[in-house]
């Protein structure tokens, strides 16, 4: 099993929150990049961001960060 560029796109949406203030959420223009914008639309439809253009995380959003994070500090400590 693999993680293919969308999942991969989406995870990186997921690492761009600021888990310390959940109170703050994410805005994606619609001058980012194309998958950018169909990642975030895909994590709205997936309910794990409140808005089609990011917004907050969701309770749901919220662990799927945590695991994101948690991987990625994992896989980048030498």
């Amino acid at each position: 099993m693999k993680f293919n560029d969308e999942l991969l796109e989406e995870i990186n949406v997921l690492l761009l929150f600021d888990m310390a203030n959940l109170n703050e959420g994410i805005k994606v223009h619609k001058t980012a990049g194309a998958e950018t914008i169909e990642a975030v639309t895909r994590l709205h439809n997936k309910k794990l961001i409140s808005q089609t253009d990011g917004g907050y995380l969701t309770d749901l959003g919220v662990d799927a960060a945590e695991h994101a994070q948690n991987l990625y500090t994992i896989l980048t400590t030498d």
